[in-house]
């Protein structure tokens, strides 16, 4: 009876372990509820209108998918409104990183007249709803003659308010000042600090601007609908609202189509930042 006793598992034990089943399902029920749309995204991406709409629904796969696809492609120009989605995504994330890290390093590490004051405007600024902007943005883009080109999305965009802040708390608790002041020493200016000492700690804070700047500009729909005047000349999201006809004849398929395919550059760019947010800070927990 001793030897059987002892073997039986302590209360704590039993608790941890039931604790961490419960644990695991949640998580698991999360991630299939978090899925389901784009499960559900491409199965209406292979359905025909009316099949969408069928009652009790299709939950597996149709065989219209090459249909709706072809479909997609007689109607906008599908490929030359991604090309100019990823030009402007592309632009402004680089600008953005570039820019708002600049400032960042600046805020977060120097000391100047008036920082104080500056950071301050800067919050007010980022705490003012975009669409206020909206039209002294038009005007100022229409003097200058930019209307219509995708000069008009990008430099407007090309730094902002959250980039700045976010960065700069980054690299207050990231950047120590001791590699700075050991830069100082062996001689290093303003860019080479940037450059070799803050660049290289923060870059899974740069990853995750540069996931949330492409993905913000990709999904953009507004301001690209304002400032491009030329309908041949528009970004992706632009073009799949096209697609939208009128007294109810929309080719809910086509729709979803166009709408799955518009998903592949952000799941490839999310998976890039991804990886280097988690190697990065893998690196760190080593050293």
């Amino acid at each position: 009876m001793a030897f059987l006793h002892g073997t039986r598992r302590p209360k704590g034990i039993r608790g941890t372990r039931s604790r961490g089943i419960g644990l695991h399902v949640s998580l698991i029920l999360g991630v299939l509820i978090s899925a389901f749309p784009f499960y559900w995204a491409v199965i209406m991406s292979t359905h025909t209108s009316s099949e969408i709409f069928s009652y009790p629904p299709k939950l597996l796969p149709g065989t219209h998918f090459l249909e709706n696809m072809r479909s997609l492609f007689d109607n906008i120009d599908f490929f030359g409104s991604m090309f100019n989605s990823v030009l402007v995504a592309g632009s402004v994330t680089f600008l953005v990183l570039l820019f708002d890290s600049l400032a960042a390093f600046v805020f977060a590490k120097f000391r100047f007249p008036g920082k104080n004051v500056l950071f301050a405007t800067l919050m007010v600024i980022f705490m003012v709803p975009a669409q206020l902007a909206a039209i002294p943005q038009f005007v100022i883009m229409a003097k200058l003659g930019w209307i219509g080109s995708m000069t008009a999305l990008i430099v407007p965009a090309a730094a902002n308010a959250f980039g700045i802040f976010w960065m700069r708390q980054y690299m207050k608790s990231a950047i120590h000042d001791e590699l700075l002041d050991a830069s100082r020493i062996d001689g290093a200016g303003f860019l080479r600090q940037y450059w070799h000492v803050a660049l290289p700690v923060v870059r899974p804070g740069l990853a995750f601007l540069g996931i949330f700047t492409f993905m913000g500009q990709w999904n953009d729909y507004a301001w690209p609908l304002i400032a491009l005047t030329n309908p041949n000349n528009v970004t992706l999201q632009v073009a799949l609202s096209q697609l939208n006809g009128t007294h109810g004849t929309t080719d809910y398929g086509m729709v979803m189509t166009g709408a799955l395919l518009a998903l592949i550059p952000l799941l490839i760019v999310f998976a890039v930042g991804a990886k280097q947010i988690i190697g990065d800070l893998g690196k760190g927990a080593i050293r």
